[in-house]
């Protein structure tokens, strides 16, 4: 993750990963067996839309 990013950002953005594409960390591993993932299209898609939900929540917040 981004050393600059808000760790409250941080946190939903691995609850989205964990529940959307059954992704356990966000962090690197240095392992292909653990940090190269196997998902649905339809769970990428559902991820992709809750973080672009979450941007557009923190720019209102940010203002």
């Amino acid at each position: 993750m981004d050393k600059n990013m808000d760790k409250n950002i941080e946190k939903k953005l691995l609850e989205i990963a964990k529940a959307e594409l059954f992704i356990e960390t966000l962090e690197t591993r240095n392992s292909d067996e653990l940090d190269f993932h196997e998902v649905s299209t339809w769970g990428i898609r559902k991820a992709l839309e809750l973080a672009f939900e979450l941007g557009r929540e923190e720019g209102k917040t940010n203002k």
